[in-house]
């Protein structure tokens, strides 16, 4: 599939998918005029990566855990460095998880009461 089909299917912006390719996130393969030609595969593929940019991962990051069978490939010093990045990312996506949730919950306390007033106004007209 061309890259205006990608966009369709996954509804990520042709500009974006040029960049997760630059960034080596997505390897389409190159018909000889140039073309991009992506496989079934790359649909998931740019669809995960998409989601984990807009969770706040750097690209960086990604790669690495794209490459999932390469975890043992790593130099020492790479994979410390590595190890590092990622438990400091796994922090951070921990906090801003408890965050959304404590924030989930006050909204979801508000819309019961809102719920709740709203029933007992109706009862009371009636």
């Amino acid at each position: 599939m061309r890259i205006g089909e990608l966009s369709e299917r996954t509804r990520i912006p042709i500009r974006m998918l040029r960049y997760y390719e630059e960034r080596g996130l997505l390897k389409p393969e190159r018909a000889p005029s140039g073309y991009r030609h992506y496989q079934e595969a790359d649909v998931e593929q740019a669809t995960l990566v998409s989601s984990l940019v807009r969770s706040g991962l750097p690209t960086r990051l990604i790669l690495p855990l794209l490459q999932k069978n390469q975890v043992d490939g790593y130099e020492a010093g790479d994979g410390d460095d590595l190890v590092a990045l990622f438990d400091a990312e796994f922090a951070r996506l921990d906090s801003q998880v408890k965050c959304l949730t404590f924030s989930r919950n006050a909204v979801q306390q508000h819309l019961r009461r809102l719920r709740t007033n709203r029933v007992n106004q109706k009862a009371t007209v009636a």
